[in-house]
């Protein structure tokens, strides 16, 4: 009997712990969570000033530890009006999150990327700022300068 009890104990925290999500278990992941419209995506080329590169997209970081982010050129349409083959820009991947809060670092794991598929089984790493409503997302290159900056807005 006591064996019993034993296995339904563990199976009952089991339960519980399935309907946990993983934002419960990483407060420092909470703050991604939901769906963020792109405001403007900046680039900082190596010989100085910025250039906008002129973007829609949208990216999402659902309770579960998963993110999805999506990005073109907003004149891509028009691009791609009477082109006689395939035009395509911009990016479009999945995969799960890691979040290195004292690094101020947020870990793309991606698992899914048909615009770069190489990649796929590395790891996008971006340094986030949370400023209002808005979540900064910059790349850097080997000596740390900021290459890009995604800054995104929540929708929900």
């Amino acid at each position: 009997m006591a064996r019993f009890r034993t296995q339904l104990s563990l199976l009952i925290i089991s339960l519980v712990m399935s309907t946990q999500s993983f934002a419960d278990i990483d407060p420092e992941y909470q703050a991604f969570v939901g769906d963020w419209e792109l405001v403007s995506y900046m680039v900082f080329p190596q010989a100085g000033g910025e250039r906008d590169m002129n973007y829609i997209g949208y990216l999402s970081y659902d309770p579960f530890g998963n993110m999805t982010g999506l990005g073109m050129p907003k004149d891509l349409p028009q691009r791609a009006t009477g082109a006689d083959e395939r035009i395509t820009g911009g990016f479009a991947y999945w995969g799960g999150v890691s979040v290195d809060a004292a690094g101020q670092r947020v870990i793309h794991h991606v698992e899914g990327s048909p615009m770069v598929p190489q990649w796929v089984g590395g790891d996008n790493v971006r340094y986030y700022e949370f400023v209002d409503d808005l979540l900064k997302l910059s790349l850097k290159d080997d000596s740390g300068r900021v290459t890009a900056t995604l800054t995104w807005r929540k929708l929900r």
